[in-house]
């Protein structure tokens, strides 16, 4: 892959002058038609070697075209607020809504590369963190982004008189630093490391471009080929649904419709009560426990929590969460309720409005509805393609798999109700003028589908009850039982982590 980027393309002045204007006018007609469509956002990863030229190729990039339209990031080591979340959190903030083209130095490839040419990471680990960047960049194609990947090589000799020139010169020394250096002492390593990455994550939705850099008319021209052909592709084609462009295998089918009919939902005990005296003896005691559990110090620097409330409209979702919230200091935690998505969250990737909610260490994130409307209301309303949601399954395990991976404990609580219960609820908020603000249309309308939810439902837990996150099926006919319960579970996933 590198060998055909060490051919010594030279692009004579001349040529660059003449072919550059119509270039420049053909990146603009391209970008305004993208932003007045708002039909996809382009991510433009540039990686490469140092003193290949990415920086001042970039800068041409944003020359040539509107930059206020444009949001280059450079990442360099994570911040003290980025190391104590996910290591994908950050990169998550950075994606541009539709419409809008993102610059990302130093991406999500450059950790694991610099890890294991330093030997601090295993070639089996690489490859596992390797196979989560494919997932994620299927995710994002498939949520309709154009991706394009350009590596700046040069040869080690290149690279060495690359670095030497722009030292000697008082103008650009700085930007040679002792890493920079320390890197070229390991050329050859990084070099292997490096064609792995590549080779292993060139796929057909996300594919690398290796580019010269020797030459900066030749490399600046290339990249913004590149640019403008991946961008000119999506806009020609015939807009897809929602925008998204399909790329990956068929989700695995959903399990089969049990021989009895009896569903997962249909297998909770709701009959489980526990009596008041009970109930305030347990309360108390758990919610000291967790108390003491969140001032760990384990906890408090190298773990947080991430807890989801799902459940039948009026099954005590949020009672369960104020009882959490009574045994923790107000700036611990934060109460985040979902709903529909709005303008700027429809922009982004389905997931995006989650991630950038994730706690960081020592700190809790209790969700009152969560990303799994994709496949509960979504998918029963039918605001989206059966497709969306039947690959939203291993997305959402993705996800959370990476989040316990770095130290977020996931709790999921689906807490369930009887449908007379249901219907005795909804009545009483309607009775009762403090609680009038709980019940709505949709709550009437939603009961109408109580078995096209109990389905969705019994498929989800199915396909996304992990060991790493499970989901705990709570009976809440009984408010009391359903709130120990929590607490309890809570508690106990906490300590096992801790």
């Amino acid at each position: 892959m590198f060998e055909s980027a060490e051919l010594g393309h030279r692009i004579d002045k001349d040529v660059y002058e003449r072919e550059l204007p119509a270039l420049r006018k053909a990146l603009l007609d391209a970008q305004y038609e993208n932003l007045r469509a708002a039909r996809f956002p382009v991510v433009l990863v540039i990686g490469g070697v140092d003193g290949a030229g990415k920086g001042e190729t970039v800068n041409a990039l944003l020359e040539w075209m509107d930059p206020r339209h444009i949001a280059a990031h450079a990442f360099g080591p994570p911040t003290d607020e980025e190391a104590a979340r996910a290591p994908m959190w950050r990169f998550w903030r950075a994606l541009p809504p539709r419409g809008r083209i993102g610059i990302l130095f130093g991406s999500w490839y450059t950790a694991p590369i610099v890890e294991r040419v330093f030997k601090r990471i295993s070639g089996g680990e690489l490859d596992r963190r390797l196979g989560e960047i494919e997932r994620f960049e299927r995710m994002l194609a498939d949520e309709g982004a154009v991706i394009i990947k350009l590596w700046f090589h040069l040869g080690k000799k290149q690279q060495k008189r690359r670095l030497e020139e722009l030292a000697s010169s008082p103008r650009t020394a700085w930007r040679v630093t002792q890493d920079d250096w320390d890197k070229f002492a390991h050329y050859d390593r990084f070099a292997k490391v490096s064609e792995r990455a590549l080779r292993q994550t060139s796929l057909a939705h996300a594919p690398w471009i290796v580019i010269e850099g020797g030459d900066a008319r030749y490399r600046s021209l290339t990249a913004g080929r590149a640019l403008l052909g991946a961008m000119r592709q999506r806009l020609d084609a015939p807009p897809s649904a929602g925008t998204r462009a399909p790329t990956g295998p068929a989700p695995a089918p959903l399990p089969a419709a049990p021989v009895d009919g009896v569903r997962l939902v249909d297998r909770i005990d709701l009959t489980q009560k526990l009596d008041k005296d009970s109930y305030e003896d347990q309360r108390e005691k758990l919610e000291r426990k967790l108390n003491l559990l969140l001032r760990r110090k384990r906890f408090l620097s190298r773990h947080s929590v991430v807890a989801v409330f799902e459940g039948a409209d009026a099954a005590g979702k949020g009672g369960s969460i104020r009882r959490i919230t009574h045994a923790l200091d107000a700036r611990q935690y934060r109460v985040i309720p979902v709903a529909a998505p709005t303008e700027e969250e429809r922009a982004q990737p389905y997931l995006w409005r989650f991630w950038r909610h994730m706690p960081a260490y020592g700190s809790v994130a209790l969700f009152d509805r969560s990303w799994y409307g994709r496949v509960l209301v979504e998918r029963v309303e039918g605001l989206i393609p059966a497709a969306d949601w039947q690959r939203a399954y291993a997305e959402i395990n993705d996800f959370e798999s990476d989040l316990a991976g770095h130290g977020v404990v996931v709790v999921k609580f689906w807490l369930q109700i009887s449908p007379e219960e249901q219907l005795r609820r909804f009545q009483e908020r309607e009775q009762i003028g403090f609680k009038n603000f709980k019940i709505t249309p949709d709550d009437w309308r939603n009961r109408d589908k109580w078995d096209a939810y109990r389905v969705a439902m019994s498929d989800m837990v199915e396909r996304t009850s992990t060991e790493l996150a499970p989901w705990t099926l709570v009976s809440a006919e009984d408010k009391r039982f359903a709130r120990i319960t929590v607490l309890r579970t809570l508690c106990d996933r906490i300590e096992a982590e801790l």
